[in-house]
């Protein structure tokens, strides 16, 4: 049978205590990173939970991290408040304290935008100077560092379309938003994790390889998925499972035209169709590890398609109780961190399959 070559040791890393080390620093860096993702990530999804993410009607990446200080500032962003559609047709009336409120949830949020590219900046330049990096590494982590100034730049596209002829941020830029969030996220992981040198008891299959890619994809798919049920509140409409609307699959998924704009703006269609995301999910996950089992029982890979299929299926039981409770916050927030978990062990055992970076040749 044919197998996918990994090392069972990279010994050039051991041999080398500087290469060793500095590989340590990154990949230490760069999980302290991703989780900075995290947290963003939630917050913004509490952002849009709470209805937040117009609060703030001006983009300034530098004079923007500075909250009003006086009343006089306050009130004047709460005057450009006013001016947008949301408080015109939604909030009309609303006081200074409760805008103060949703004021916050937006400026954490990009607050903790910009903590990430400091955290991502700073360090690169510092490992950079310091010769630190090694040659191949450089590209890639300038690559994550324009990817995160392209979110940026997304960030403020998506809060542009909430601003005029609309009461909230169009489900379309919300969702590549949070897919991007997610992109780098998971490209920071599969980069740490190459940096780390393990023992593996015994390869795995290479088709291995192309179902564990294929799964991030599907984790990755999923979130964008999400995004759109999050854009649309679509989480608040059909609030039962298994059944939708009383069927298994409704009658009502196309009856916007042209046809594909029911995948994006019909709120039936779009939980569906993130419902049926999540047994495909599912299945390949499940499938997956019961393969990986029977073939390598015991080994590093089995146990990792085991753990995936296992984070899935808690993903899944967050999402079913989500929907029934009525998306209440603090679960919905437990199921968006529960995406990044699974998103992470998918490209863990991705990853892993690769085995570790070469220390001089490019992967």
């Amino acid at each position: 049978m044919s197998t996918l070559a990994l090392p069972a040791f990279d010994h050039r890393t051991l041999a080398d205590p500087r290469i060793a080390r500095n590989r340590q620093h990154v990949r230490r860096w760069l999980y302290a990173v991703a989780l900075l993702i995290v947290a963003l990530v939630v917050v913004g999804g509490a952002t849009r939970l709470t209805e937040s993410g117009l609060s703030i009607t001006e983009w300034k990446p530098i004079h923007g991290v500075v909250p009003p200080l006086s009343a006089a500032e306050w009130q004047e962003e709460f005057d450009l408040y006013k001016q947008i559609p949301q408080y015109q047709v939604i909030n009309r009336g609303m006081s200074l304290g409760e805008f103060k409120t949703i004021y916050w949830w937006e400026w954490a949020h990009r607050f903790l935008a910009r903590s990430v590219g400091f955290a991502f900046a700073v360090p690169l330049a510092l490992f950079w100077l310091t010769g630190r990096l090694e040659r191949w590494l450089k590209p890639r982590l300038v690559f994550l560092l324009a990817l995160g100034g392209i979110q940026g730049g997304i960030g403020w596209w998506m809060v542009a379309s909430g601003l005029v002829n609309r009461t909230d941020v169009s489900q379309y830029r919300l969702a590549v938003h949070l897919t991007m969030a997610c992109i780098i996220f998971a490209s920071t992981l599969w980069i740490a994790r190459g940096l780390q040198a393990k023992p593996l008891a015994s390869p795995a299959p290479p088709s291995s390889l192309y179902v564990g890619i294929l799964l991030t994809l599907l984790a990755l798919t999923q979130i964008y998925l999400g995004g759109l049920v999050a854009g649309l509140n679509a989480g608040l409409s059909f609030n039962t499972w298994p059944l939708m609307d009383g069927q298994l699959i409704p009658a009502n998924l196309f009856v916007m035209s042209p046809a594909w704009r029911n995948m994006f703006e019909n709120v039936m269609t779009v939980q569906f169709v993130h419902r049926a995301g999540a047994y495909l999910l599912f299945m390949v996950a499940a499938i997956h590890a019961v393969a990986a089992w029977m073939r390598m029982r015991g080994s590093h890979h089995a146990k990792g398609a085991a753990h995936l299929a296992g984070l899935v299926t808690i993903q899944a039981s967050l999402g079913i109780t989500t929907l029934l409770l009525h998306v209440p916050i603090g679960w919905a927030l437990l199921h968006q961190a529960g995406a990044l978990a699974v998103l992470a062990a998918a490209v863990f055992h991705a990853r892993d399959m690769r085995g570790a970076y070469p220390v001089r040749a490019m992967p």
